[in-house]
This record gives structure tokens, C-alpha cells and sequence, in this order.
């Protein structure tokens, strides 16, 4: 039988209290060669010595990742989730306190089938904080199947992936901006029942998102004021694959791989939580785009896919000779604050 989301009027009006006191308190030109460092204007400030704004029962927290639970029953699949509080290094000596799913920001890779019925448990390991699950990729009532699970309890829910595509997934738990600028987001893909036109083409596929990072949990910075980070991760589609969250330079440090002549897939998503993506992989162009992961929404010959704050795209391209091929957002002030990846292309066998 499945679990219902178990709240008390006093939990609930302890954790608005709470909320309430978390909410307020010369750039340089982005290089083609991927080998000369990236490297940003923007004053970056330890979470840690801003302690004011971290609120009183996070702050000697640092839960550890949990793996995501998935099991698979013909049609239904069964996935368990976290809400917790990780510590993650987004840059060099920068440690964010971050809201999390998983420990991980973005959260684990989701992958499920069109036509599956998803029946969702979200663990909240916040001692402090009510979170949720707002799916993308599901119909459904959100007060209903979005509600916020209290403090140390957990919440199941179910709701049918009828859409194929790559969707956000994020925190629906008020203000939303904040749960996910603190790091609850991430992504789920829904695979088409007929797959793509194009599936016996690609030789290679990868995951990638793109998010911002503001002030450490500075509700009006992130309401009002440009990302001091932005940054690109890559998770895991396939066993071998890295797994990494978004900090700068991760998909440098641990880049994509291919062989000359290989077509690449990349499931690309812009999870934001406010800007625009303009993604593009320098030294190619794409063959093929399925806008928002849709096979409906074919495209071709494209230099450059924009992306919505949410939006997400299956992007193809062949990578012809060896080297190193960068992939940007071309709002290059942003590609500045971190947001570049690799694809490490190699002769093969």
C-alpha cells in the first residue's frame, strides 16, 4: 500500500517559521582552446563564512549522498528519492551547503519508459524544511501528487510519463526559486516507445544540464541578480559513464568521450533556474534536434539550440576528426562564470 505525506499543525507552522528565516538575509574573453582556463570576475565567498545564512539546524549538517532507489514491474516503475543536505565544492574552495535530492545538485539521472507509471517516494531528510517533487514529465493534480513531505517523513505519490522527452524535474515546495537555486533540481527522461528516427546512427550518448548558482541562499540575490556560477554537469546514462554535479569545470576536468566519425546524442536540459541556454558544441554542427526530447519536434542542420529555463533537446552531431571539441552556452558572459564541457575525441580502434 502506498505511503501518504504524514503532517501535524505544529510541524507545519514550526517549518514556515523556519522558511521565513532562511529567505533573507574585468571578465575575461572565453577561449576556443579549451586548454586556456576559463576564469571569472565574480567574487566568490565561502558558504562558510556566511553562516548568518545558513539556518540554525543545517549548519554542522552534511548528510552523505544516498544512492536513488529504482525497481521496475512491467509498466510501473518505483523510485525513491532524498531530500537532504550535502555539502558540495563548486568551485575551488567555494563549498555550498546545498538542498539537494540524492546529495547530489543537479539529483540523480531519472529514466523511464513513455506509457510507465511512476510511483514516487520522497525521503525528506531535513530536519527543518518541508520538500516536494514537481515532475515535468507526468499530467497530473499538483496539490494533489506535488505536496510538500514534512520534516523526517516521506511522501509516496503516482502519475503516469504519457510524453517522451527530457524534462526538469525540481522542489515545487514554496519559494520555489529558493529550493532550486540551493541545488533541487534535475532531470528525467522519458524514452519514446518507437524511439527516434536516428537511433541505429548513434554510436555514443550522453547526458548534460546546465544551472546557476547564486549567493548562498540569498533569496533577493537570486531574484534580482545575474548567477555568480554557471556551470555544466554530466550524469550518467550508461555504466562507465561519470557522474558529477555542477560545478565549474566538471565536464572539463572529466570530459565526454568519442572516436572520430562517431554521431554523439547528447540529452541536454537547462534546469536555470532563471537564465536562457544557448548550447552549442564548437567544431560541428547538429544533424539532428528533437526539441524538448519529443521525436515530433525534428529539426536539422542547427548551429546552436536554445534552451528555456526548463527546456530541455536531444541534440545529434558527428564529430569527424580527432581533438577537442568545447560545448558552450553561447551567452558567452555565462560560458565565462563556467559553463563549458569537453568531448575528447580520439582515432579509436
Amino acid at each position: 500500500m502506498l505511503k501518504k505525506a504524514k503532517y501535524t499543525l505544529t510541524a507545519v507552522l514550526m517549518v514556515s517559521a523556519l522558511m521565513l528565516s532562511a529567505c533573507g538575509n574585468g571578465t575575461n574573453e572565453v577561449q576556443h582552446e579549451v586548454s586556456k582556463e576559463l576564469k571569472s570576475s565574480v567574487k566568490q565567498t565561502s558558504a562558510t563564512e556566511n553562516l548568518q545564512d545558513i539556518i540554525a539546524p543545517h549548519k554542522e549538517l552534511n548528510q552523505e549522498p544516498v544512492p536513488v532507489e529504482f525497481e521496475r514491474d512491467g509498466k510501473d516503475v518505483f523510485v525513491t528519492m532524498t531530500a537532504q543536505i550535502t555539502d558540495i565544492e563548486i568551485d575551488k574552495n567555494y563549498n555550498y551547503k546545498a538542498w539537494t535530492f540524492n546529495g547530489e545538485a543537479p539529483g540523480p539521472l531519472v529514466v523511464v519508459n513513455e506509457g510507465d507509471t511512476i510511483h514516487f517516494t520522497l525521503e525528506n531528510k531535513d530536519p527543518a524544511i518541508p520538500h516536494s517533487m514537481d515532475f515535468h514529465a507526468v499530467h497530473t493534480a499538483p496539490d494533489k501528487n506535488f505536496a510538500d513531505v514534512a520534516p523526517n517523513e516521506d511522501g509516496t505519490f503516482s502519475y503516469k510519463a504519457s510524453n517522451p522527452g527530457v524534462f526538469m524535474y525540481h522542489c515545487g515546495t514554496a519559494p520555489v526559486l529558493q529550493h532550486i537555486a540551493n541545488g533541487m533540481h534535475g532531470v528525467i527522461i522519458v524514452k519514446p516507445n518507437d524511439g527516434y528516427p536516428t537511433d541505429n546512427e548513434v554510436d555514443k550518448e550522453y547526458v548534460v544540464i546546465q544551472n546557476e548558482w547564486y549567493k548562498y541562499n540569498d533569496l533577493e540575490d537570486m531574484t534580482n541578480d545575474v548567477p555568480s556560477q554557471v556551470v555544466f554537469s554530466t550524469k550518467a546514462l550508461h555504466e562507465g559513464q561519470p557522474n558529477t554535479n555542477g560545478t565549474v569545470s566538471a565536464v572539463k576536468d572529466e570530459p565526454l568521450l568519442a572516436n572520430a566519425g562517431d554521431k554523439v546524442r547528447i540529452y541536454i536540459n537547462n534546469v536555470g533556474p532563471n537564465e536562457v541556454s544557448s548550447f552549442h558544441v564548437v567544431g560541428t554542427m547538429f544533424d539532428d534536434v528533437y526539441i524538448d526530447g519529443n521525436p515530433a519536434n525534428h529539426y536539422k542542420g542547427m548551429q546552436t539550440v536554445m534552451l528555456p529555463a526548463s527546456g530541455g533537446a536531444v541534440v545529434e552531431f558527428t564529430v569527424k576528426e580527432e581533438g577537442e571539441y568545447p560545448f558552450v552556452t553561447h551567452q558567452f558572459n555565462h560560458a565565462t562564470k563556467g559553463a563549458v564541457g569537453l568531448i575528447k575525441v580520439t582515432k579509436g580502434e
